[in-house]
């Protein structure tokens, strides 16, 4: 399972059982962490998560600004909430491609939240395809 975390939503992805696919699940939207973080375990148990994929938020050099601090903050009180293992990934440009793909399956105005799930499934996907790679 992935995480797109905003300061407003979270875009939430899943794989399929091969871990090959990975498809846009839902958005939630952000309240208090014990709030977003009840929501987040009752999805990783509703689904049998093994590992959740967050994305981090990179600059486009490369490098960790401030809302990559606080996703990591937000990730690490997370992960007293959640008995799963936390991995990142870097997520730029995600909701920019996320956008792009939308639009082009679609001419019609998406939902923030829309594109915020389909974002954490760029991201989902992404990080699925580097695993294949560094097995194969």
């Amino acid at each position: 399972m992935a995480l797109d975390v905003g300061e407003k939503r979270i875009g939430v992805a899943i794989s399929d059982e091969s871990h090959l696919i990975a498809t846009p699940l839902t958005t939630l939207k952000r309240a208090s962490k014990r709030e977003d973080f009840d929501a987040i375990a009752k999805l990783v148990a509703g689904h049998a998560v093994e590992k959740l994929i967050v994305g981090l938020p990179r600059t486009l050099r490369g490098e960790e600004g401030p809302q990559a601090g606080r996703v990591r903050r937000y990730v690490e009180a997370l992960s007293a909430a959640v008995d799963t293992p936390i991995a990142f990934h870097d997520e730029r440009y995600s909701s920019r491609e996320a956008e792009d793909r939308l639009a082009a399956a679609s001419p019609r105005r998406r939902a923030k939240g829309e594109i915020d799930a389909a974002a954490a499934a760029i991201i989902l996907q992404d990080y699925l395809n580097q695993r294949l790679r560094d097995e194969g």
